[in-house]
């Protein structure tokens, strides 16, 4: 074990001593090309723009010398100024520069070629300019930086003005360098000042920062000069991290972040004027390629090794395998005493298996038997639970049949015709309910219900209550209809529609435009199941009160029927929706009412939750989806 951990570890040390060794090579190797590239394209760079400097020194230089720049400057004449104003706006035209203009010797601009437009440079001060400071004291003055009135970043090459001798001005052109070559290169360019400011950059964001920090004099020079306006000046963030064999490349990291970007930076000075071009060239392919080497050389190493481990394995399994076959040889002996042994012991299992299998086909057979036995017991419990619904749906009608009946009766032998008239109307409607109720039974056990059926809550609502108007004479009944942002938001305020005791409300236009998704028999089916559960509820409670609560919101509504009675036992409310299941006396319930308006809600989209109240009582909660227009509905007693 020792040996073989020896082993492992010389080769790992191994492993490390060659992908560093490939490392520094390919990384040697990489970065000397990039140096390479990266200063062929200094140098191109450089020369393009000393060229141009050099060529437009040698413009001004012209421009100084001509006789009517120095009449301009010398006499002040109008007719002067009005022929140098023209002379310098066809030179700067010809010379494609950007503004040629003419100072006279206390600073002030006396001609300009711009001078038809509204920026022109004529009749502004420059006496603090350094071009012009220069150019008085005969020399030729060169300057970078932002115009004082056309706000525009350029280049101002200055030179004397000569009258009779002495000095009488200054004749300077500005440039407008942006489109030097290599500004639109693929990798970063920039030129900065003799204060190491980065004026020129193919990265717009780096202008105006400086390379490295400013003394408190050169910051005030600037400022006093005015040499970039308003522009904030800030160090840009460059940290060297490796400095190379040329004194003007080196390896550095632009930016603070923790995995900013690595560069070359090679740098060449122009001489006059004095700045200074830099260069970035991106470092990564040379550490993708680095990488990649290094990678190949690693892999190659420990697949060698692999190999190696394989060669050796092999050998060892060859020797392992003719040991195996000797004891092979030898166990085959032993095999064939065993398979005997076994085969008598197979031949008794199999007889016994037979035995097993008839077993089984006997009992397959009696639970088909029982199968069929059991769909058929299926059938007559469904065909029961129709018929209790059909006895439970039909209960409340038939209640109300008996009572209108009655009413219609004494109101005959007091004459009140009109009034018994509106009582058969009622009875007649009541029937057709009864009709419509046994052909929508289909519903509780097929629920084959269309979703775009449209219903009116309001008038649901008045029918429920005026089927149950007996039940809620003695009841103390408060309804309303309330809009709320959401169906959970306490915040809104309620609109009472009636309150204490049942009387009969009219549905105004407010309330008719409250249209849930909903049959309309449906909908009256399980408000009047939820209602009659609620006043079953109130039997024995001494001053009963009933509230039902219409939530209205902008997608759905909830209709809450609350009451004072003894509420929901913790036991029961897993089971109230299930069918058949009741808590009330024998013979006082089928306990399909809640079933029936829970399967209601859930094939109308919506759906039906119980709570109880913190205040006392149960909450039956009915959500129904909201429509915004009536649509016809088919009758659902019509033959389909």
């Amino acid at each position: 074990m020792t040996r073989r951990l020896i082993v492992v570890l010389a080769l790992a040390a191994a492993l490390v001593a060659l992908c560093s060794a490939t490392w520094h090579l390919a990384w040697r190797r990489g970065i000397g090309a990039l140096q390479q590239q990266a200063t062929v394209r200094a140098d191109r760079n450089v020369s393009a723009l000393a060229d141009t400097l050099e060529r437009y020194e040698s413009l001004s230089y012209l421009v100084a010398s001509q006789p009517v720049v120095g009449e301009a400057l010398e006499t002040g004449a109008p007719d002067a100024i009005e022929r140098a104003n023209r002379y310098l706006s066809d030179a700067n035209a010809h010379a494609h520069a950007d503004v040629t203009y003419i100072i006279r010797a206390d600073g002030l601009c006396l001609s300009a070629s711009n001078w038809d437009r509204a920026d022109s440079f004529a009749g502004s001060q420059y006496r603090f300019r350094p071009y012009f400071v220069d150019a008085m004291g005969a020399h030729v003055g060169r300057f970078f930086g932002i115009g004082t009135v056309s706000h525009v970043p350029g280049y101002y090459i200055s030179q004397p003005v000569y009258r009779g001798g002495r000095i009488v001005g200054v004749a300077v052109l500005k440039l407008n360098l942006e489109w030097f070559a290599g500004a639109d290169a693929n990798e970063p360019v920039f030129v900065v000042d003799k204060h190491g400011v980065i004026f020129l950059s193919s990265v717009p964001a780096w202008k105006y920062r400086t390379v490295r920090d400013l003394p408190r004099e050169v910051t005030a020079a600037i400022e006093e000069t005015r040499q970039y306006a308003q522009q904030s000046i800030s160090k840009l963030p460059i940290t060297p991290v490796r400095a190379l064999n040329a004194s003007e490349a080196r390896v550095v990291r632009v930016g603070s972040r923790r995995f900013s970007p690595y560069y070359l930076l090679t740098q060449r000075g122009l001489g006059v004027p004095d700045w200074q071009l830099m260069t970035l060239a991106p470092v990564d392919p040379v550490l993708d390629d680095a990488r990649n080497a290094t990678a190949a050389v690693g892999f190659g190493f420990v697949s060698l090794c692999l190999l190696a481990f394989y060669w050796r394995m092999r050998r060892a399994r060859l020797r392992e395998m003719m040991k195996g076959r000797t004891l092979l040889q030898k166990a085959y002996a032993e095999l064939n005493q065993r398979v005997e042994e076994r085969t008598a012991d197979l031949q008794a299992a199999n007889a016994q298996l037979q035995t097993e299998v008839a077993e089984r086909t006997r009992a397959e057979n009696e639970l088909r038997a029982a199968h069929a036995e059991l769909l058929q017991t299926s059938k007559l419990a469904a065909l029961g639970q129709m018929a209790a619904g059909i006895t439970h749906e039909l209960n409340q009608p038939l209640t109300a049949l008996r009572t209108f009946s009655d009413n219609t009766r004494v109101l005959i032998e007091r004459g009140a015709l009109a009034d018994a008239r509106e009582n058969l109307e009622a009875i007649g409607a009541l029937t057709d309910r009864m009709g419509k109720i046994t052909n929508q039974l289909k519903l509780f056990v097929g629920r084959a219900q269309t979703h775009n059926a449209r219903s009116p809550v309001a008038r649901a609502l008045r029918n429920a209550l005026q089927l149950l108007q007996k039940r809620l004479q003695p009841v103390s009944l408060q309804l309303r209809i309330r809009e709320v942002r959401t169906l959970a938001d306490p915040r809104s305020q309620p609109a009472p529609i009636d309150a204490g005791g049942y009387r009969p409300f009219d549905v105004t236009a407010e309330h008719a435009s409250l249209i849930a998704y909903c049959d309309d028999l449906r909908l009256e089916q399980a408000l009047i199941n939820l209602i009659g559960n609620a006043l079953d509820a109130l039997d024995t409670v001494a001053s009963p009160r009933l509230c039902i609560d219409v939530d209205v919101a902008d997608e759905a509504l909830a209709i809450a029927v609350r009451d004072n009675g003894p509420g929901i036992a913790a036991d029961v409310l897993p089971r109230l929706f299930e069918p058949f299941f009741t808590t009330k006396q024998t013979g006082k319930g089928l306990g399909l009412g809640l079933a029936i308006a829970s399967s209601i809600a859930r094939d109308c989209g919506g759906s039906l939750g119980a709570h109880n109240d913190a205040g006392g009582g149960a909450v039956f909660v009915l959500t129904l989806r909201r429509a915004t227009t009536l649509a016809p509905q088919p009758d659902p007693a019509a033959p389909r």
